[in-house]
């Protein structure tokens, strides 16, 4: 009898060492509930975020979330904070050359958005979070750096958001195949009596967004350039 129990020790200790335990999901945490929240939004928009699709996603119960996040709304405003952190290196920020450094910033931004583009519909209905005001504090330093006055200063930031938003928004919501460029432009082509000037400059073929971005942020600097006396944006 002994020999037969120590027979059938011996089988289930082997069976402990080779069985595999059961795979299970990481933790959960906070960092773990937005990055998958960043996931499903990047896959599914907005309208497919929902808690419950988050936690099967994550491998768990709704509830567990609320000990981390107290509702969507939260969760949609880490996840709109974390994908707009900015990470530029410090010495294009501390440089002398303010262009150059405003001109990362906000190519970063966009950057950030167009990889993100469910990120432009929530920025301006969302509460700014930590990186959001830091882009917006490091921007707004860097302008004041560079002659902007405090009476301009919200001018020239409003100006810079709205040119990011409005390029964001527009590269994201164009669809639009080589024949439909061409068929639209021998349309205007067609009617050049009547837009000879958009005709003539071929806007609609024009799909050079990132080159379209860079020359017009060229263009708005311009005016915040600084004055002979230090004053900086003009009225």
């Amino acid at each position: 009898m002994a020999a037969k129990r120590s027979g059938a020790q011996s089988k289930r200790s082997h069976r402990k060492k080779t069985d595999a335990p059961p795979r299970s999901e990481p933790p959960l945490s906070l960092e773990r509930i937005v990055a998958t929240a960043v996931e499903l939004l990047d896959a599914q928009g907005v309208d497919g975020l929902t808690m419950r699709q988050l936690a099967d996603r994550l491998g768990s119960g709704v509830m567990s979330l609320y000990w981390h996040v107290d509702n969507k709304e939260g969760v949609f405003d880490l996840a709109l904070d974390a994908v707009l952190e900015y990470r530029g290196p410090p010495q294009i920020v501390e440089a002398q050359d303010w262009r150059t450094a405003i001109i990362h910033m906000l190519e970063d931004w966009r950057g950030s958005m167009l990889r993100h583009p469910w990120s432009a519909s929530l920025l301006p209905s969302r509460t700014l979070g930590p990186n959001i005001l830091g882009r917006l504090e490091l921007l707004s330093k860097t302008l004041s750096g560079a002659g902007v006055t405090d009476a301009d200063m919200n001018v020239a930031i409003w100006s810079l958001w709205n040119y990011v938003m409005g390029a964001t928004i527009t590269r994201a919501s164009f669809d639009r195949s080589d024949d439909d460029m061409d068929a639209a432009q021998q349309r205007l082509t067609s009617l050049s009596a009547h837009y000879p000037t958009i005709e003539r400059t071929r806007l609609l073929l024009d799909n050079d967004w990132d080159g379209v971005f860079r020359n017009g942020l060229d263009f708005l600097l311009d005016g915040f350039a600084p004055r002979p006396g230090g004053v900086g944006a003009p009225r």
